[in-house]
């Protein structure tokens, strides 16, 4: 959920203290538009923005809509100096999220050309302080927002199981976890995938595996046992999706959608 403190942050990093820049006076209106064709997102945090600052703001566009360009996604009147001094946090939100709803929507849509039920999912590689409006673009692209933070899922990784071995590691964090909390357990061959199955994980992390591989370790998993979910991870792009697609596996993560999604182009015009 944003707040008044997100948004007096912002303002504070880019207003500083004394502001003569956007000392206009009067009245105005301003419209958010679309440079290039994406998928919208973020407009809630540039909604926050400019109506911390006491302008009225219009949505003519939702997050989540595919959008071209020359599109307003955004209409706000008010008094000029509040509206410029909101402009350049509004539109760097508005673009960041749109662009990691872009490239996600080109992920779901990848996938979705091979397999209606495989998830593509966000990873914990955020923006400290932007992980909520990033996690909200991926879900306004039909994606998975995957744990949004530490508690909210035990992963077991690869440094886990070097202390404590495979099974003992999955042993260790389910006597600790919650009933409700699941456990993510990261294996980096197709052998040991069904050792974790076997050994209690909810989800089974295919860690860098290639694709046959992972369609290998997805055919284990199910011999094994028929609960446990597959998730592929690791460097995987918006490319290699329908490969990882065809595999049978439930999810695929991808850190790329948020770490390293372009901006998508959005510019501020009053007047």
């Amino acid at each position: 959920m944003l707040t008044n403190g997100d948004v007096e942050r912002w303002l504070r990093e880019d207003v500083g203290h004394h502001d003569v820049t956007n000392q206009v006076p009067g009245d105005t209106e301003g419209r958010l538009v679309a440079k290039e064709d994406g998928v919208v997102a973020g407009l809630d945090a540039a909604r926050a923005v400019f109506e911390y600052l006491d302008c009225e703001v219009r949505l003519p566009s939702e997050d989540g809509d595919r959008i071209e360009s020359g599109d307003m996604v955004l209409r706000v009147e008010g008094p000029a100096r509040e509206i410029l001094r909101g402009e350049r946090v509004a539109v760097n939100l508005a673009g960041h999220a749109s662009g990691i709803a872009t490239k996600a929507r080109r992920a779901v849509e990848a996938a979705r050309t091979i397999a209606d039920g495989v998830r593509i999912a966000a990873t914990r590689k955020t923006t400290p302080g932007l992980r909520g409006i990033e996690k909200r673009a991926v879900a306004a692209a039909g994606g998975d927002t995957h744990r949004l933070d530490l508690s909210h899922m035990v992963m077991v990784k690869d440094n886990h199981v070097a202390e404590m071995g495979l099974e003992g590691a999955i042993s260790h964090f389910r006597e600790r976890a919650s009933f409700a909390t699941q456990l993510d357990v990261e294996v980096e061959s197709p052998e040991d995938a069904p050792r974790a199955a076997e050994a209690g994980a909810d989800i089974v992390l295919l860690d860098n595996m290639t694709p046959t591989e992972t369609e290998r370790a997805v055919e284990l998993v199910t011999a094994a046992d028929g609960e446990a979910l597959t998730e592929a991870s690791g460097g995987i792009t918006v490319a290699d999706v329908p490969d990882y697609a065809v595999t049978g596996v439930d999810v695929i993560s991808m850190g790329a959608l948020t770490h390293s999604a372009p901006t998508l182009d959005l510019s501020f015009r009053t007047g």
